[in-house]
């Protein structure tokens, strides 16, 4: 059994957890999955088919033409040279280990970068971690900042909630406003990410789970770090991101019934 918060943050009486969440926690399907989901995203790269081959350069091998063609007999490798009058003259090209060459085995963009895993577990890492949302000490490891047990369930009214000042004022009453203070922490991204449109990197924060939207998906993540997810459209990423521990989960009582239903193995 678990309490139920009404819409003002207090208690609304008990709610009989499903079955679903006395599974053991798996981290190491839930990485393996969030490594499936991640894979799937990664955008195709690769080299030029011509990168390094835009050269008239060859090896002219004969002994019978002209002084200034002639390759043979000058005591130097044998490689696709330029030819011409120009300072370029003999330089060698083509080769992949000559300045400006080709690569030996560049990156393929037709590669299928993609990790595959099975249907069956990649449900049983779901399972585990939408169970291991109700565990302090797993969900405290991604240093979230609570008080009271776990998991934090809220009456089906939280769906219908339209206004953002209406969403946090809930969230600061069931005790979660040092965590809402925590997710509008934002950092400089490190690298050359900077320059490519994701300069800031933000916490992800409370993540809360409606059985159907309503209206509080476009209110709720108005509120830095908060998202809001389907039961249906919950995976192993969403509940735990970069599988680091699990995340701070708000349900509904719906949501809890649907979970019954839609992720009992």
């Amino acid at each position: 059994m678990t309490k139920v918060f009404d819409l003002d943050g207090k208690e609304g009486g008990d709610v009989e957890l499903p079955d679903l969440f006395s599974q053991s926690y798996r981290p190491d399907l839930i990485k393996k999955a969030v490594h499936h989901y991640q894979s799937r995203r990664r955008q195709r790269y690769g080299a030029d088919r011509r990168a390094g081959m835009k050269t008239s350069a060859h090896y002219e091998g004969s002994r019978h033409v002209g002084p200034n063609s002639q390759m043979m007999n000058r005591e130097m490798s044998r490689m696709p040279r330029e030819h011409g009058d120009t300072a370029r003259r003999f330089r060698a090209m083509l080769a992949p280990h000559a300045v400006g060459g080709i690569k030996a085995h560049p990156p393929k963009a037709e590669k299928n970068r993609a990790k595959n895993m099975n249907k069956k577990e990649r449900r049983k890492a779901t399972v585990s971690a939408i169970a291991s949302t109700a565990k302090n000490d797993i969900v405290k490891q991604r240093n979230h900042r609570f008080d009271g047990d776990l998991p934090i369930v809220v009456k089906d009214g939280l769906e219908s909630l339209d206004k953002t000042s209406d969403v946090r004022d809930l969230l600061v009453n069931i005790g979660l406003e040092e965590e809402l203070e925590r997710g509008k922490k934002k950092k400089i991204r490190s690298g050359k990410g900077k320059n490519r449109g994701r300069k800031y990197k933000r916490k992800k924060s409370v993540l809360i789970v409606v059985d159907k939207d309503k209206g509080i998906k476009r209110a709720a993540e108005n509120i830095p770090g908060v998202e809001v997810r389907e039961v249906d459209s919950l995976n192993s990423e969403v509940l735990s991101p970069g599988a680091h521990g699990i995340r701070l989960t708000v349900y509904t009582e719906s949501a809890l019934n649907k979970i019954e239903e839609r992720w009992t193995i």
